[in-house]
């Protein structure tokens, strides 16, 4: 056999697809034997009966059919190294032409390697993946993919007929990196990964783990995405983004399901062209300042919401494409809107196609199951220790902020990354070895991937859902803290919740549900969250928590519940409200259906609906009500125990010379008249907000639009007024003249 032809051994495993290195294989080569000016081309071309090689004179030669399977192989006379050529098969059929893979070198490069390795790689998300590039002069798509226990990765797609034999990828040794530049194709193209693992095991075909496009549900391979550059008109909001979700800023979100808020008759979801020309004029006209969406990374399984999530670069199919992605967040910022992504790091599921076990064993999952599992949830836990597996993450944070300009994400389920034993039973996790129980790998993520934020996208927010009580979640990294701009107060909600179930004769038995909160309501920057979790999972909407029966009827139930919202939004810290609370509906939220819009139609869900948008606006306008959310000199009890009668009363207070506001509630079904109440200053204080106002189905009780504070001390305050306090119901008093100098700096 001629010294230029490859050896059988090599042919057969290659057409078994069991060759480990086909750039030592296919392509051009100077091979030993062979004269010097010749070069050795070999291809693989299925169904080919006759294959050529084009030089770019315009020279044709012919290669010999090695195999009938559609190997080639032969000398191509006064040629060198390195080789511009196509390649030209035709058959009965016809023919055709195209060019060679296995001609390209590398696509990536060391520096990838060792960034890759060292888990510093900042635009690993840029690198890997699929991305159309022009590559020594041709254009195409680069795919890569690190799966460093592979014995041989290939690229099944479309344009190859998923034949795992066409395109083997190169390994690049130092970093477990597999690369391959496919000239002439691109965007449009599905595409997975075929990868044998080195105990010779074929794996399930697997999505690009950085993938930017993947499609529609139940098919499961990943697309080459457009990249081309979009016309962003958000320059403005970008400024002013620092300010606008700084702790002294009004924040108010409206959390969406973005698949439920509303469908089409016949059930369809609606675009994100149809939600940019819908929702979002919806949450401006409602007065929130952001909009918080659920998932939109592409996900499996609809009922997962999108917590289980196989794409984390890629938005999902069910609302379209990358694009209209884009042009709603950049509708949202024309509209004065900020747009926060839930992001989930915490796990994710084991659906053959995803990260599990990626190349025969354990990679993006810790090996040990007692970590790299949550058997609560059904799902795997990423190795937070791996640095590999961190930068993957850490890309994904990037990726949201960078391509699609969202102003924040939300980090989901804090609590299960930051403590081993978090929802987890007896055997299924493993403390340290000193014994503690903290995930320091996780808490170490954490910090670095919020400091990586903070450093390439000022004034990005990144919000922890943290369910216990670790201390520092919002404090820098630098102060021992875990770098978050917000958390998410779950103890006050849970708190909050409890007491509005309880019928009002017992509810002076629980005062402390509503007071206790501010006992920690300055130690970390909140969000008080109303959000889709409490509204599933048979616990019915908020407004079917309030009890009903003999001593509660309807009336009192919507008035109990727009007492709540008054306390809410009267309350430190900044706000979130889940799609469908503002229009009290009676059913809890399903992902498979759209919001009870119908009930607008009746008048007390319209009245709340309308007692929200004014929550909105009056929380925006007075700088008392946001302004020092976070700090605990922003506040000021005025009776935080008069458990008997079910009321509370507190202050809040600006920067000085901001009108301060007085909170009053009422969650009793009996009308508090002639109560004396302590004030910082005399003079008028005008009733700003009433939530037993008719407008919002009340029964219009209240102070006849304002009360008059008396020089009369009280209760360690200057001054005092004697007002009615209706009903179920939650009264704001402004003061009509603004306070004294240096009043609101020391909280009264």
């Amino acid at each position: 056999m001629e010294p230029w032809r490859a050896p059988q051994g090599a042919v057969d495993a290659f057409l078994a697809a069991r060759h480990a290195d086909p750039f030592a294989l296919l392509g051009p080569h100077a091979v030993p034997g062979v004269p010097s000016g010749h070069v050795v081309v070999r291809a693989f071309v299925p169904h080919a009966e006759f294959l050529d090689v084009v030089t770019a004179d315009g020279a044709r030669v012919p290669l010999d059919r090695r195999d009938d399977a559609g190997f080639f192989e032969g000398v191509v006379p006064g040629a060198a190294l390195p080789l511009a050529y196509r390649l030209a098969p035709r058959n009965a059929g016809g023919a055709w032409e195209l060019d060679d893979p296995y001609r390209f070198g590398p696509a990536l490069g060391p520096l990838d390697d060792h960034l890759l390795v060292e888990g510093t790689h900042r635009r690993l998300h840029e690198r890997l993946g699929a991305h159309a590039t022009v590559h020594e002069g041709a254009a195409g798509v680069r795919f890569a993919v690190w799966a460093p226990n592979a014995a041989r990765v290939a690229l099944v797609a479309g344009f190859n007929d998923w034949d795992r034999r066409r395109h083997p990828m190169r390994k690049r040794l130092d970093s477990g990196l597999w690369e391959i530049f496919i000239p002439g194709i691109g965007p449009g193209q599905p595409y997975k990964f075929a990868i044998l693992a080195q105990d010779g095991q074929e794996q399930p075909w697997k999505a690009d783990p950085f993938g930017l496009a993947a499609e529609l549900r139940p098919s499961t391979a990943s697309l080459v995405a457009e990249e081309a550059g979009f016309a962003w008109d958000d320059a403005a909001w970008l400024a002013e983004r620092p300010a606008r979700q700084s702790a002294r800023a009004p924040v108010s979100i409206y959390e969406v399901h973005a698949t439920s808020w509303r469908r089409h008759p016949d059930g369809r979801f609606y675009s994100w062209d149809e939600l940019a020309e819908s929702l979002i004029p919806y949450a401006a006209w409602m007065g929130f300042t952001h909009l918080e969406l659920m998932p939109v990374m592409e996900h499996p399984l609809d009922e997962s919401w999108g917590y289980q999530p196989i794409g984390m670069f890629a938005p999902t199919a069910r609302l379209g494409d990358a694009r209209g992605l884009m042009r709603f967040v950049d509708a949202a910022h024309r509209a004065g809107l900020g747009v926060i992504l839930d992001w989930v790091p915490a796990h994710f599921p084991r659906d053959p196609h995803g990260l599990i076990r990626f190349d025969g064993q354990p990679l993006y999952e810790h090996a040990d199951p007692r970590r790299g599992a949550h058997r609560e949830w059904g799902t795997a836990v990423f190795d937070y220790g791996r640095r590999e597996v961190a930068a993957f993450l850490a890309a994904s944070a990037l990726h949201w902020l960078d391509r699609f300009h969202a102003d924040g994400l939300r980090v989901d389920a804090v609590s299960a990354m930051v403590w081993l034993d978090h929802g987890r039973a007896p055997g299924d996790w493993a403390p340290n070895e000193d014994g503690s129980t903290e995930n320091r790998e996780a808490i170490g993520f954490l910090r670095r991937v919020n400091a990586l934020v903070a450093e390439e996208h000022p004034g990005a927010a990144m919000v922890a859902e943290e369910a216990t009580a670790w201390p520092g979640v919002t404090r820098p990294a630098a102060d021992g803290g875990l770098g978050f701009r917000f958390k998410w107060n779950m103890g006050w909600m849970n708190d909050t919740l409890r007491y509005l179930a309880l019928d009002p004769v017992h509810r002076r038995w629980h005062h402390q549900l509503m007071n206790f909160g501010i006992m920690y309501a300055f130690t970390e920057d909140f969000v008080l969250p109303l959000s889709h979790d409490e509204v599933v999972h048979g616990k019915g909407s908020l407004l079917g928590r309030i009890p009903q029966g003999r001593s509660v009827d309807d009336w009192e139930r919507f008035a109990t519940l727009r007492a709540y919202y008054g306390f809410m939004w009267g309350y430190p810290g900044k706000k979130l409200l889940f799609m469908g609370n503002e229009l009290a509906q009676w059913r809890e939220w399903s992902e498979a259906r759209e919001l009870d819009w119908f009930l607008l139609q009746f008048g007390p869900h319209h009245g709340v609906q309308t007692l929200v948008r004014d929550l909105n606006a009056l929380y925006r306008d007075q700088p008392a009500l946001h302004a020092r959310d976070c700090e605990p000199g922003g506040f000021c009890w005025i009776d935080a125990d008069d458990a008997e009668n079910s009321t509370f009363s507190w202050l809040r207070f600006g920067a000085a010379g901001d009108p301060p506001v007085a909170v009053l509630s009422n969650f009793t079904p009996i009308p508090r008249e002639g109560v004396r109440i302590g004030l910082p200053q005399a003079g008028r204080w005008r009733e700003a907000l009433n939530t037993d106002a008719a407008c919002y189905g009340g029964a219009g009780l209240g102070n006849l639009g304002a009360v008059e504070a008396e020089p009369v001390p009280h209760r360690g305050f200057p001054a005092s007024a004697v007002v009615m306090l209706p009903p179920l119901a939650t009264l704001w008093l402004v003061a009509d003249d603004a306070g004294k100098p240096g009043e609101a700096e020391d909280g009264a």
